[in-house]
């Protein structure tokens, strides 16, 4: 059976009807409109000009003259259904229609997806009582087990960084410590304006679930109902003139003289500001390490004669680095202050309240700048930039090497520019 066969037009509306007719006209032109409906021009100029009502019979015959998306087009949503039968002339839905739709339905992802969104979000108590999902009543405490679980035992990315640590408990004692899991308290974390909260409680939820204390009717709902903190992913143009790197660098020099050592090792390896702190925090310059990949035993600390690199060995589920480089100003900097702990978002908070480029800026401006001085992947090793390599370890050694022979050349290009120029003359003065 065809789609016209199903259509019926006593169910649509005068305008409906009316529309049908434009298009059938718009379609062949005046002249064939009115030989395809069996019309005289004066009959059908009145139909279209609304002078006359359009009967059923003129508006099938024009149906048969278009297609399903033309005639789509013409009926609003609400005739459409009752034309096609999906809807009776009292306005009740037919059951048998609706029941095959559902079923489409929830064969494309998509429409399953905002099918599921829907029926939680409006009868979410009605699914509770079908389901059988209670909450337990359970008391939230932020434990050492607790802890445990985010380091080594979630699932995806662990939680191992110090700070971010820190910055999850300090959340979970102020705004979820002693409270029970209720319908309150879920409520009360999916409206909470500071959103990192809603990933403290799905880590906790998550951790539950681990120890078996919840079941997973209650998991799958306690995760659905409180949506993880959104992330915009979209392309960003990080553009950064010379004239602002001037300014932050020379801001720095004479404001704050740890966090403009932080930035030059930033600027001048590529390394993370994480990164950069280990370094400062850690410092050891004459210990031995043994570097596995090449089966090297060296000091932490090599020194050549313009620049020195440092072995800081960071690998795993966190973000990797290896070497850092940097010049050999750099490097009586670095022995001056070092060693020394600081807070990576105190030095964001002053690089915002000084209006001051940020600190991941500057792992930007050091790539952009040092594919123009090396190989890219010889830039892609001093930065740590592992998963872009996809080398094997025999080639570690010679990449070793290459950056030791090519790095010297960024520091030159690095003196061409003004900017650089002035900051590393000053420095060197």
């Amino acid at each position: 059976m065809s789609w016209r066969e199903l259509v019926n037009v006593d169910a649509l509306s005068s305008v409906s009807k009316r529309r049908l007719l434009e298009l059938l006209k718009e379609k062949l032109g005046f002249e064939e409109a009115c030989k395809a409906l069996g019309l005289s021009k004066t009959t059908l100029h009145r139909y279209l000009s609304g002078e006359r009502e359009v009967p059923a019979d003129v508006a099938k015959r024009a149906i048969e003259h278009l297609s399903e998306d033309e005639f789509r087009s013409a009926v609003r949503r609400s005739e459409l259904l009752r034309a096609l039968g999906a809807v009776k002339p009292d306005g009740s839905l037919d059951y048998s229609v609706a029941l095959e739709l559902l079923q489409l339905a929830l064969k494309d992802p998509y429409l399953k997806t905002v099918i599921t969104r829907t029926v939680v979000q409006r009868f979410r108590e009605d699914l509770k009582r079908m389901l059988g999902t209670s909450l337990p009543g359970i008391r939230l405490e932020w434990t050492r087990d607790f802890e445990e679980f985010l380091r080594e035992h979630k699932k995806r990315r662990k939680v191992k960084d110090q700070e971010t640590l820190k910055y999850y408990k300090s959340l979970f004692v102020k705004y979820l410590d002693g409270k029970v899991l209720s319908e309150e308290t879920v409520e009360y974390v999916a409206r909470h304006e500071n959103k990192w909260l809603r990933n403290v409680f799905r880590h906790y939820v998550q951790y539950l679930f681990y120890r078996r204390m919840i079941d997973p009717e209650t998991y799958g709902w306690l995760m659905e109902v409180v949506p993880s903190r959104r992330y915009v992913l979209d392309v960003r143009p990080y553009k950064v003139s010379l004239e602002d790197l001037a300014k932050t660098m020379r801001f720095l020099r004479e404001n704050h003289g740890l966090y403009y050592l932080l930035y030059r090792l930033m600027l001048e390896s590529g390394a993370r500001l994480e990164h950069a702190l280990v370094l400062v925090s850690t410092w050891s310059p004459r210990e031995k390490v043994l570097v596995e990949t090449i089966d090297l035993e060296t000091h932490r600390l090599v020194c050549f004669d313009s620049f020195c690199r440092y072995y800081l060995g960071l690998r795993g589920p966190e973000k990797p680095c290896e070497w850092v480089y940097f010049s050999a100003e750099t490097m009586r900097l670095v022995e001056k202050m070092a060693p020394t702990g600081i807070s990576r978002h105190a030095v964001r908070k002053y690089a915002r309240r000084h209006g001051l480029l940020l600190p991941k800026m500057m792992r930007k401006v050091a790539w952009r700048l040092m594919v123009k001085s090396m190989p890219r992947e010889v830039a892609r090793f001093i930065q740590s930039r592992f998963g872009e390599l996809k080398i094997s370890e025999a080639r570690y050694e010679d990449l070793l090497s290459e950056a030791d022979e090519h790095y010297p050349r960024y520091l030159e290009n690095l003196e061409k520019l003004g900017v650089w120029e002035t900051e590393m003359k000053k420095d060197a003065g």
